[in-house]
C-alpha cells in the first residue's frame, strides 16, 4: 500500500471530522483537530457548496482513510460485499471490519490502525496457530489471533497483558495475560462505532 507522508491529522481536518489515526492522541486533548476544524489549505475554512457527488467522494475518502486502504483495494471490498447475500454497504463495512490489522487494533493491542498494521507486517501475530504477516487478511468466525510464542517477552506486549482493552467489540474477545484474542461472530453494522453513511459510498459505486 502507498504511504502516505504527510500529517495525518490534515486528513482528520479535511474530512471534517476525526478518523483517530494517531492512537492516544486523538483522545488526551492534544489533538490538532479540536484546535483547528477547519479544511487544510488557505481557503479551508471558506464556505463552499458541495455537490451530492462531492459528499458521496468524501464519504468513501473518509473510510478508505480510517482503514488504511487505497482506491483498489476499497473497491474490491465493495464489489465482493455487492456479491453477498445482504446490505451492501453493511457487507463492505464488516469485511473491512475483519481485516486482521483492525481486529489487532479492536483488541488494543495497536494504538491505532496503522500501528496495528506495522505490528502485523512485522510477524508478530499467528492465526489459528499459524504466522500471518498480511494486514489485509480476512479473520473468520472461530479464528484465534494470538501474538507469537517468540514474541510475547517484548516490553512492549509485557505492558498489554497488564491493561484492560476499552469498548471491546461483541464480536471479539481478548485475553489480555494470553495475548489471544478470538473472533464469535461477524461484526455486524451495529458493532461499527465510526459515523459512516456507507449508503453514499454504495450510491457512488454504484452509478
Amino acid at each position: 500500500m502507498a504511504t502516505y507522508r504527510e500529517a495525518k491529522c490534515r486528513l482528520c481536518r479535511r474530512e471534517g471530522g476525526k478518523l483517530f489515526l494517531k492512537g492516544d492522541k486523538c483522545y488526551n486533548g492534544k489533538c490538532p483537530f479540536e484546535k483547528r476544524p477547519a479544511a487544510p489549505g488557505q481557503h479551508g475554512a471558506a464556505r463552499k457548496k458541495v455537490s451530492e457527488y462531492g459528499r458521496q467522494l468524501r464519504e468513501k475518502q473518509k473510510v478508505k482513510r480510517i482503514y488504511g486502504v487505497q482506491e483498489g483495494q476499497f473497491r474490491a471490498y465493495y464489489e465482493k460485499a455487492d456479491r453477498m447475500k445482504g446490505i451492501t454497504g453493511a457487507n463492505m463495512l464488516s469485511l473491512l471490519e475483519r481485516r486482521l490489522d483492525n481486529v489487532i487494533y479492536r483488541m488494543g493491542v495497536g494504538a491505532s490502525r496503522a500501528q496495528a498494521r506495522q505490528l502485523v507486517n512485522h510477524g508478530h501475530f499467528t492465526v489459528n496457530g499459524k504466522k500471518v504477516n498480511i494486514p489485509s487478511y480476512i479473520v473468520k468466525v472461530g479464528d484465534v489471533i494470538a501474538v507469537k510464542e517468540s514474541k510475547v517477552s517484548n516490553k512492549y506486549f509485557e505492558v498489554i497483558k497488564t491493561s484492560k482493552a476499552a469498548n471491546m467489540p461483541q464480536w471479539l474477545e481478548f485475553n489480555p495475560e494470553k495475548l489471544e484474542g478470538k473472533i464469535i461472530a461477524l461484526p455486524v453494522r451495529e458493532d461499527i462505532d465510526s459515523q459512516i453513511a456507507e449508503h453514499m459510498i454504495v450510491e457512488l459505486y454504484s452509478k
